[in-house]
């Protein structure tokens, strides 16, 4: 099963072999692999690997690779240094001076800090660098064994695995199953026992033949145990460990049996909230349980009973007498544990004990007379070195037991990447516990070094595919590589590689190649690394080199030249342009020139300057605005003024409204639809009819109301409009030359009454006019009068308003008192519960002084 690997080192990364400093040799080397021969054993047995394994196969690759290095001093582990690796966890391998050294410093120091706290320190311990597993003193790491811990200082073979003795490992597995490691001597945890053992699963229902290392198994079917509460089986489906509670749902009895609840089976004990109150057995007093299960007992205040402060005895009382108190000094230690209470026999609490005496505080500074009940407590701060030896205490009134430092020591760790995160400590640091996986750039080949490490190490060296993808357009073709370091190579295929102008690219690919893979930064030695930091971009494809007819600026038919296609310089072919202009009536006039594309900075053509001559549709007396243009005029939006037909409003209409509708429809809409506002050629009177067309239609005959008087004026009687005009019309006198205060004057005849009446009138035309200044003076009057009762009412306001002021005083006094009263009662109630809180924590400081000294 053994095999032979060749691997060639370049000339770039020197070997780290103990021999690599004196012979310098370019041949290549040959070696045993490892691998095959440690786990022949354990394949012979499982026949397939084991997912265990991929531990051991990591110690193992970064063994072989010269990778492994000690944690704590960061150096690496020679083949032929003594060594000693932890059994426990993380199975990291230390130089065995380092790690004496290491668990030395830690021993020593935890025993300083037993110490300084006045512990025992006997029990110091050290922890493993790594993963901090404890170990008690007595094995401190002295003889270098191999891994399996048989052999003391093993010899270093070639043919070998470093610092293993070769053999059968032989160390008992995982779960003490009684078999034995069958490897041989190797790194890191054991894998998983591969023999084949009979076993049962978990709920010992299924019996198979299974390995060892994985013989607990599930049977997938119902785990069918008897649970807790004897009555149900568990419904789980085949599990590891205990089954978990009944969960049932029934019906079930508290204790006492008054209260059924429905709950699930794990649950079915418990207890109701309702008060026993049974008698008992005196028949004077009521259970004072909860609910319980049997009898409730005797009353416990019968037999012997005492005094409060227990210095007399009664017998044969019964036990609904209350005991009295004998009257003598209680005596009772008080709270303090040093003075007794002085009152007389009392039930309840002693009071506090505010004897004066004299303390000191903790720290022993400053003595003072206080009550007993208070601690004295000072300001000095302790200046104390906390166990870390560089941070003062700086607690107040410290009695010298100072707490550790809880500030975090932040110095940096000899990785030089990452920070302590411990809190503040004495000695050397603990090693950076964090491993830095090393890779190639596919990821398939890997190991972990110690932080602080990956920089002096090689990166290995895999022969997996390359996974970079190429860049250029031929990554479905370019032909696979293996992983490497470096840029890939070159795609030699040809770049076919599409113009915009629809033509390809003829020469070898010439696209981006992908960059250099990160290196690793070694350290210089007999040789320098050619390390190529530069990245090789592509470069674009040249201007294409076909040639292709071309069209002058004006694209005029017949005037085409062969051109190169990346040429895109255009020439004019001196002919006018002859183009249409914007407005499609007229064409371009200069020479030829580059059309303007919408989006382009081509020349324009002439701008037609003419004004737009073209007709309506519909006709419109309006011209157009604007200048000559494409296609139709705009619609005509002039506003134009109709007045109705009567005149007594203007209708305002779009002109292109207006003009589409027909004469009747015109004739409609210019009607204001209210009664017509002309008069009547014959008479005074308006026309009857609703606004309309034309003359106003039989106007002789107005049907109006008119008064008609006589030639004084004195008779009057009311006729038509029509029967007046026939009057005048008999009388031989046109109505339309009659005015219109003459209208209907003098048609009728006086008769003897009309000058009395005209003397009457005259009489009360006389007695009207001395009353005139009558009126004024009881004007004059009001006025006065409105004046005093203005004055009186602002008396009155006056009033009012000093009513007002001495009730706002009123409310100001009664404000204040009251912001006053408030005051003086916070100040009384917040001093009381100062007083209340002092009491408060001089109890709770006492409490805890019996705690810590309870010999007081």
């Amino acid at each position: 099963m053994a095999s032979t690997v060749r691997h060639q080192l370049p000339p770039s990364h020197p070997s780290d072999s103990d021999s690599s400093d004196s012979d310098s040799s370019t041949k290549p080397l040959q070696h045993t692999d490892f691998s095959n021969t440690i786990f022949r054993s354990y394949i012979e047995i499982s026949g397939l690997e084991s997912p265990d394994l991929t531990k051991i196969r990591s110690f193992l690759t970064s063994s072989r690779s010269g990778a492994l290095s000690c944690l704590i001093c960061l150096e690496r582990i020679r083949p032929t240094d003594p060594t000693w690796s932890c059994s426990s966890r993380c199975f990291a391998v230390f130089h065995l001076l380092c790690i004496q050294s290491w668990a030395r410093q830690s021993s020593d120091l935890s025993s300083i800090r037993a110490a300084s706290r006045g512990a025992d320190d006997r029990n110091s311990n050290w922890n493993c660098p790594k993963c901090r597993i404890e170990f008690p003193k007595t094995l401190i790491p002295k003889t270098y064994t191999c891994f399996c811990g048989k052999i003391e200082n093993p010899p270093h073979d070639p043919w070998i695995l470093p610092h293993s003795c070769g053999e059968i490992c032989n160390r008992s597995l995982k779960y003490d199953c009684g078999h034995r490691c069958l490897l041989l001597c190797h790194p890191g945890p054991c894998p998983a026992c591969p023999k084949l053992v009979k076993t049962r699963c978990f709920c010992g229902g299924v019996e198979d033949i299974k390995r060892c290392g994985f013989k607990d198994f599930s049977c997938n079917k119902t785990c069918s145990k008897l649970l807790a509460c004897k009555a149900h089986c568990c419904p789980e489906t085949c599990h590891s460990g205990e089954c978990p509670p009944c969960k049932t749902t029934g019906t079930y009895n508290c204790h006492c049996g008054k209260v059924k609840e429905k709950k699930e089976c794990f649950q079915r004990d418990f207890r109701c909230e309702i008060p026993c109150e049974k008698l008992l057995g005196c028949g004077k007093h009521v259970c004072n349980k909860g609910c319980h299960a049997g009898e409730c007992g005797d009353c416990p205040l019968q037999g012997k009973r005492t005094c409060p402060c227990g210095k007399r005895v009664y017998e044969g009382m019964a036990c609904d007498v209350i005991v009295p108190s004998c009257g003598g000094t209680c005596d009772k230690k008080l709270r303090c544990r040093i003075h007794s209470c002085q009152e007389r026999c009392h039930r309840g609490d002693c009071v506090t004990c505010r004897i004066v005496v004299t303390k000191s505080c903790k720290c022993g500074s400053t003595k003072k007379q206080v009550p007993c009940h208070q601690d004295v407590v000072c300001e000095r701060k302790c200046q104390r070195v906390r166990d870390c030896g560089r941070h003062a205490c700086k607690r107040r009134c410290c009695d010298g037991d100072c707490p550790p430092c809880s500030e975090i020591c932040e110095k940096k760790l000899r990785c030089k990447n990452h920070k302590c995160p411990s809190p503040c400590h004495r000695g050397s640091c603990a090693p950076c516990p964090v491993m830095v996986t090393i890779s190639c750039f596919c990821g398939e080949t890997h190991f972990e070094v110690p932080c602080g490490t990956e920089k002096e190490q090689k990166p290995p060296r895999c022969s997996k595919r390359c996974h970079i993808t190429p860049l250029c357009r031929h990554k479905s073709v370019t032909k696979p590589h293996k992983c490497h370091y470096g840029p890939c190579p070159p795609c030699r295929l040809v770049c076919d590689e599409s113009y915009p102008c629809g033509h390809n690219c003829k020469l070898r690919c010439h696209g981006p190649i992908p960059p250099p893979n990160p290196e690793f930064t070694l350290k210089p030695k007999k040789k320098k690394q050619k390390i190529q930091n530069e990245i090789t971009p592509g470069s674009l494809c040249p201007p294409c080199p076909e040639l292709v007819w071309r069209s002058c600026l004006g694209e005029h038919i017949g005037a085409e030249k062969m051109m190169v296609c990346s040429n895109k310089s255009k020439f004019s072919c001196d002919n006018y342009c002859g183009n249409l202009l914007p407005c499609g009536n007229h064409f371009c006039t200069k020479t030829c020139h580059t059309i303007k594309v919408p989006g382009s900075k081509g020349d324009e053509c002439d701008m037609c300057n003419l004004s737009c001559q073209m007709e309506r549709e519909p006709s419109c007396p309006h011209p157009c605005p604007r200048k000559c243009h494409p296609g139709d005029c705009p619609p005509c939006k002039v506003l134009i003024k109709r007045a109705c037909h009567c005149g007594a409003m203007v209708h305002v209409f779009e002109c292109l409204y207006y003009n589409t509708l027909s004469e009747k429809e015109q004739i409609a809409i210019r009607s204001c639809g209210g009664p017509c506002h002309k008069k009547l050629p014959n008479c005074t009177h308006l026309c009857p009819e609703t606004c309309h067309v034309g003359q106003c239609p039989s106007p002789e005959k107005c049907s109006k109301k008119v008064m008609v008087k006589c030639g004084c004026q004195t008779l009057k009687k009311e006729w038509t409009c029509q029967q007046v005009q026939a009057t005048y019309c008999d009388n031989g006198r046109d109505p339309k030359d009659i005015t219109k205060s003459q209208f209907g004057v003098g048609l009728l005849p006086c008769n003897s009454d009309c000058k009395s009446k005209v003397k009457v009138d005259d009489v009360d035309l006389h007695l009207r006019k001395p009353k005139a200044p009558e009126k004024k003076e009881m004007e004059v009057e009001n006025h006065v009068r409105k004046r005093k009762r203005r004055k009186n009412k602002l008396q009155h306001d006056h009033e009012v308003s000093m009513f007002e002021k001495v009730m706002g005083v009123l409310r100001k006094l009664v404000l204040f008192v009251v912001v006053l009263v408030s005051l003086i009662l916070m100040v009384y109630f917040g001093y009381k519960g100062l007083l209340w809180v002092n009491d408060w924590m001089n109890k709770v400081e006492i409490q805890r002084q019996r705690k810590r000294y309870p010999r007081i």
